[in-house]
């Protein structure tokens, strides 16, 4: 049975004559070093956000950052780095050091949809990364000014047909969910309609609430309560079957646009290099803060779908992920 031939306090008193062979055999002996990962966290956390304040991504970060900071007595503070589709946020996270105390928000623009759109990255999706586990995934909604004569997705599709390239759709910006979920309705419906990326998916929702845009696409645990309270109308849901929260919504593929299906999701990711012990601790973290009731009230009422998995198990889907925005990307052109 091997054994560590040092341990932490004689590395310590050491440290000014280990020889090479001497650092080599330390190394070899992680439990040594163990202690780092149980005293983990001893100082703030940064949280970084790759998008503005006031969308679900920032929510849900914010929930959860509050929960950790119950739990760890740490501070985890959210800081929000939007631009270029999450790219500029990502990137700063991908930049960081690798000690668990920088984290991301990643998301399918971050991890899935950049990849091919905003070829080449400054940062590598997979490699410069550590997953930590997939938190939530949540389908997007149709809205549409009420000023917009259509009650419908038919209705809608007959009249960008009637006027081609003079209706519009904002997004929360290029390269986002938003973005792709209209471009992939404009394949799909043979429709021609203008795309006009907004600084955010704040501002996405205001332009189209002040009627300087037609519509948008956003998740449901935002729109539907614009829907409810009459500010935008919605007319169809993206995934697969119905909502819980828009039970009287029909899925696009109801609506007529078959083989429509589209969800956004939300994962935590370290800078590469984080220790795996580190990894670890923030995924048993995230499975206790997802499972607090007043996260999975907050959410699931709003159509959110709570879910915790292993680090490889996000590593499989988020290459699945890649690979089907990576064809539709392809399909409708989006990025050129």
């Amino acid at each position: 049975m091997s054994h560590c031939p040092m341990n932490v306090a004689l590395q310590a008193r050491a440290r000014r004559w280990l020889t090479p062979l001497a650092i080599v055999a330390a190394l070899a002996c992680p439990q040594a070093y163990a202690e780092t990962a149980d005293q983990y966290p001893s100082r703030p956390i940064r949280f970084i956000v790759p998008f503005t304040a006031g969308g679900l991504t920032d929510k849900l970060a914010r929930a959860l950052a509050h929960e950790m900071t119950e739990s760890w007595k740490q501070p985890v503070v959210v800081e929000n780095r939007g631009g270029a589709g999450g790219t500029i946020g990502a990137d700063l996270a991908a930049k960081a050091p690798g000690d668990g105390y920088t984290v991301l928000m990643g998301t399918h623009a971050t991890h899935a949809i950049n990849v091919t759109l905003l070829e080449p990255l400054p940062y590598d999706a997979v490699k410069d990364f550590k997953p930590v586990t997939l938190l939530a995934t949540v389908p997007s909604v149709l809205l549409v000014n009420p000023a917009v004569p259509v009650n419908s997705v038919q209705d809608l599709v007959k009249l960008a047909k009637s006027r081609p390239g003079t209706l519009n759709y904002s997004s929360q910006g290029v390269g986002t969910s938003g973005h792709m979920a209209g471009e992939y309705f404009k394949m799909l419906a043979g429709i021609d309609m203008v795309h006009v990326p907004a600084k955010g998916p704040a501002q996405a929702l205001a332009d189209v609430m002040g009627n300087h845009v037609d519509m948008v696409f956003d998740s449901v645990a935002i729109g539907m309560p614009l829907v409810r309270s009459g500010k935008l109308k919605g007319l169809a849901v993206t995934s697969r079957e119905r909502s819980p929260s828009a039970p009287d919504l029909p899925t696009m593929g109801e609506a007529g646009v078959p083989g429509y299906e589209i969800a956004l999701w939300f994962a935590l990711y370290t800078p590469k290099g984080t220790p795996d012990a580190i990894v670890a601790k923030l995924n048993q973290e995230m499975r206790r803060a997802l499972a607090q009731p007043a996260i999975r009230d907050t959410f699931i009422q709003d159509g959110v779908t709570l879910t915790a998995t292993t680090p490889d198990e996000l590593a499989l889907f988020q290459k699945d992920e890649g690979n089907k925005w990576g064809r539709l990307i392809k399909a409708t052109g989006a990025g050129k």
